[in-house]
């Protein structure tokens, strides 16, 4: 027979003790089995709030992904994918400024140029002309290899390491005659040999074939100075051309101001115009030359904690009480601003000319895969005022109107006219007097070089005709077009009559203007760069704000 025996109900204490026992169990089982995957619950909501984020970025980098898989697959033609990835990088990152930008290995050269200032070359500008399919020296640097091997201005390149340039641009030209310091670069150039006589009246045309002619020469790491020109406009003033903020410029500006005072410099003009920045670091040490140690400068403000940083001045200043003038444009930016709005905002410097361009994003460098790196916008700059830069640019204290009315001169300029005569007389005479840098000396209108320039022209059968007159051309036929009434087309064709104007007229009617156009492309050809920045400060209207007369 077959007992089964019930467990009757445990007392009070019993009962607890059993079910804390249980419980016990419980627990441990839920340690065991439960809680990982409580974990990875609690993980995955954690990770859910976060997830539009992280999905964002992954699915547009799948969508990238897939269809640039796609284009390798189907596309008809073979893909250049270095330049497509190039060329996607950079159509996103102009979507946010247009100062972060990808740099690839293959042009990390260009990064280093950005920041140093140096570059691997010959040491010398080109220029694209309408009538030649060409491109020619415009300016060799005195002193660098193209100056120092006989490359003149005006010499057409045909050739670069073999290389025919037929049809390039300028910058696809550029790109040949740059390559690594140290190696050989072969040109084949083209030079116009001319045996003009240059007295007054009528030539006799007595133009040679063009010469060909081969240079072999090494490239240099070229460092165009940051300094462009300097030198005294009076006897008590002196002025500092200052062209970007690269590498120890601030070095070569405090140099060239030294030199300046033992010249007997008394005030300074600096000329931030056309100065597109660079290093902030650079503008701090220039601006220290003439503030106390320890005055703020500039602070940053960023997303990360380390963009945020404020700069002061470093050094004792050399010269705290120099009177400063500061030149500025629309094309000042970045570190010119914030050099001449710090010396403005506390009160150091006077500023003369336009309104700046407005740039104050600060940019650095990130290295990126395979090589490459990223220049990316991390803040912003703020001057000691509190005033942001960043599009709304620096106002002058002494705003210049320097719009110039159109002459003959526009139309001489760009037909080379200036540019092949100056090239014609270098080629007959040795020498030309240095100009004085003065600019209080006044140049007298020179008739003798007016009238050869003129019988220049004639020979090259230069006609000039005013916008004006070339508008009333062109509203003459569609007034006859229209057939609008006879007596309104005679008075059309009378005013358009009296409008017209010979090459002749206009020549001496701005006599001044041909003139000091002319001097500076000759002074070039002999002094090079340092030569036609003195003569374009003669006529400069920034400069008409000060006195020059002490």
């Amino acid at each position: 027979m077959k007992v089964t025996v019930r467990a009757e109900p445990e007392s009070g204490e019993r009962l607890r003790t059993f079910r804390a026992r249980k419980l016990k169990v419980t627990v441990e089982r839920m340690k065991k089995h439960y809680l990982p995957i409580l974990l990875i619950a609690l993980a995955s909501q954690c990770l859910a709030q976060q997830a539009p984020y992280s999905t964002r970025i992954d699915r547009n980098i799948s969508i990238f992904n897939d269809v640039f898989r796609q284009l390798d697959i189907s596309y008809t033609d073979t893909l250049n994918y270095d330049n497509l990835t190039e060329s996607a990088l950079n159509g996103m990152l102009r979507e946010i400024d247009p100062y972060t930008v990808y740099v690839p290995e293959s042009k990390e050269d260009d990064l280093k140029r950005m920041t140093t200032g140096k570059y691997g070359g010959i040491g010398a500008l080109i220029m694209q002309r309408q009538d030649n399919d060409y491109i020619c020296i415009s300016d060799p640097y005195e002193g660098l290899p193209a100056q120092r091997n006989g490359v003149l201005a005006g010499d057409v390149i045909l050739q670069v390491d073999g290389k025919d340039c037929k049809g390039m641009t300028t910058a696809e030209v550029s790109a040949l005659l740059r390559g690594k310091a140290g190696t050989t670069v072969k040109l084949k150039l083209s030079r116009r040999q001319l045996a003009d006589s240059l007295s007054t009246g009528k030539r006799q045309q007595k133009s040679k074939n063009n010469s060909i002619i081969y240079k072999e020469f090494i490239r240099e790491e070229i460092k165009l100075p940051t300094v462009d020109y300097s030198a005294m406009l009076s006897p008590t003033m002196g002025y500092i051309s200052f062209s970007e903020f690269t590498e120890n410029s601030s070095r070569d500006f405090k140099y060239a101001l030294d030199s300046l005072a033992d010249l007997g410099c008394k005030s300074l003009i600096i000329d931030l115009r056309g100065n597109g920045g660079g290093l902030i670091t650079e503008a701090i040490s220039i601006v220290s030359l003439f503030v106390p140690k320890g005055i703020e400068v500039v602070s940053t403000k960023g997303k990360m904690l380390n963009s945020s940083r404020v700069y002061k001045t470093t050094t004792p200043p050399a010269y705290p009480d120099m009177p400063l003038y500061v030149l500025t444009d629309e094309h000042s930016a970045s570190a010119s601003e914030i050099t001449c709005g710090a010396l403005q905002d506390l009160n150091r410097a006077t500023l003369i000319g336009k309104k700046t361009f407005g740039k104050g994003l600060v940019q650095n460098i990130r290295n990126v895969a395979y090589g490459g790196h990223l220049k990316v916008t991390t803040a912003k700059y703020y001057l000691p005022s509190g005033r942001c830069i960043q599009g709304t640019g620096i106002e002058p204290d002494i705003t210049i109107d320097d719009s110039t009315k159109i002459n003959i001169c526009y139309e001489l300029y760009r037909k080379n006219m200036f540019f092949d005569y100056a090239t014609l007389y270098a080629q007959t005479h040795a020498d030309y007097p240095k100009p004085n840098t003065y600019i209080t000396t006044k140049s007298e209108i020179d008739t003798a070089l007016i009238k050869d320039f003129e019988a220049f022209l004639e020979d090259k059968e230069f006609t000039y005709e005013t916008e004006t007159s070339k508008f009333f051309s062109d509203l003459l036929k569609i007034a006859e077009q229209e057939d609008l009434d006879s007596t309104i087309i005679a008075e059309l064709h009378d005013t358009q009559s009296r409008l017209q104007t010979t090459a002749h007229n206009a020549l001496w009617k701005n006599a001044a203007d041909v003139q000091n156009f002319l001097e500076q492309e000759i002074v070039s050809r002999y002094y090079y760069q340092n030569g036609r920045t003195c003569i374009k400060l003669r006529q400069d209207p920034y400069l008409s704000a000060l006195d020059f007369s002490k």
